[in-house]
């Protein structure tokens, strides 16, 4: 706008003021050329009327050189104009503080005279001021509504940017229910609508998997029924209540699962990690006696509430202390400790004398193992830390042996 505003105002101006300049140059010129006929036809008293009077109706000076010599009118040098005039030669030129322009005359005898007449620069630019004012201010108006209009087009694009921004920030946190705005200007619109799209798939998607895992329920229903009939048959009372405390522990994360699978990711879930890493350490230290595994637990008195539900972190702990039980021979030591952090949450770790893990080995990504499992377990500790907004990580000790270190964060609203 300010471009097309200096390409058409600047000449448009310039064009004013050579229009005003014109215009009192042929106004001036018109009651000059009035009195050339008078010259030759009227005498000196009225010839000297006649110029006083067109004199004092014009703003340019009138000036009558006759051929004897005499000056009428306004008084005036004789320039070289002048002298240019009674030799019968018209003509005009910029002069100081205006513009002269001289009419050769002859009078009744044929002898050459001159008119001159003198326009003042005020009378050359009368007006133009006031065209560039109303120019400018038509061209400040004109700049002010197209800022307003780039503005609210500019608008419209970041206001639909920041929504394609928004919704994509949302389905990232698992509210698959926002939409953009397919509405938006332009190719914005399409995009909105092409991420809409892949919200349905991915809601569509994960509905499809929170089936999948519902139907888990119903085929391991069966195998846990008859574990569970073979438990109350064992003779040892004290053998078929641990055995039935595996069945309901298997149960129980089949369930759990289930219902991670059906939650929404953007619901806010909480637990008292000292309560559920105590609950399960009880349940994994009779397998520790049995497997003559020295256990040493520091758990901190709670309530520590974590980021994390409950069977999530059920889930987590089983899956670290089973990895000890898989992965390091009877007989190892093992120790699980639960304190709180300064910032809310809770620090879990777990560590054993055992191998350690293999050399070049990564055990933190999903799938990878070095002792022939499935490798998911690490994994489910490193999803809940992400989860809880934590950290997870492994250490090495030098004397051997493996220590898992679990930062969970504090829930949202403690």
């Amino acid at each position: 706008m300010l471009l097309v505003l200096v390409a058409f105002a600047v000449p448009l101006a310039l064009l004013v003021r050579t229009v005003a300049i014109d215009r009192a140059v042929a106004t001036a010129t018109a009651e000059a050329q009035s009195l050339t006929p008078l010259v030759a036809t009227s005498d000196r008293d009225a010839l000297s009327l006649s110029i006083q009077q067109v004199d004092a109706t014009t703003a340019a000076d009138i000036t009558l050189f006759l051929p004897d010599g005499a000056v009428l009118g306004t008084p005036a040098p004789r320039s070289t104009l002048v002298d240019l005039g009674t030799r019968g030669t018209s003509a005009s030129t910029d002069a100081s503080g205006g513009r002269e322009i001289v009419f050769a005359v002859r009078d009744a005898a044929g002898a050459g005279g001159a008119i001159r007449v003198f326009v003042p620069d005020a009378e050359l630019t009368r007006g133009v001021a006031r065209a560039w004012l109303l120019l400018a201010g038509l061209s400040l108006l004109l700049l002010a509504g197209g800022l307003l209009v780039a503005d609210r087009l500019a608008r419209s694009l970041v206001d639909a940017t920041t929504d394609l921004a928004e919704v994509s920030d949302r389905l990232a946190r698992g509210d698959l229910d926002a939409r953009a705005d397919a509405a938006a200007p332009a190719e914005l619109g399409i995009v909105a609508g092409a991420l809409n799209g892949l919200a349905g798939r991915i809601a569509e998607l994960l509905r499809e998997e929170r089936e999948n895992v519902a139907d888990l329920a119903h085929r391991v229903r069966t195998p846990l029924t008859a574990l569970r009939l073979e438990a109350e048959s064992l003779r040892d009372p004290a053998e078929a209540a641990r055995v039935s405390e595996g069945v309901d522990g298997v149960q129980r994360a089949v369930t759990g699962a289930i219902d991670q699978a059906r939650r929404r990711g953007s619901e806010t879930h909480a637990c008292d990690a000292a309560a559920v890493v105590a609950d399960r350490v009880a349940f994994w230290s009779v397998l520790a006696e049995d497997t003559d595994r020295s256990l040493r637990v520091d758990v901190a008195r709670g309530p520590l509430p974590v980021a994390l539900p409950k069977p999530d972190l059920e889930a987590v702990v089983d899956a670290l202390l089973g990895n000890v039980f898989a992965h390091t021979p009877d007989g190892t030591a093992f120790s699980v400790e639960l304190v709180g952090r300064g910032d809310g949450g809770a620090r879990l770790v777990v560590a054993d004398s055992g191998p350690g893990l293999p050399s070049g080995v990564d055990a933190t990504g999903r799938g990878s193992s070095g002792g022939g499992s499935t490798g998911l377990g690490l994994d489910i500790a490193r999803r809940a830390a992400e989860q809880a907004d934590g950290t997870f990580a492994l250490d090495r000790p030098p004397d051997g042996g493996l220590r898992v270190v679990l930062d969970l964060g504090a829930p949202a609203d403690s």
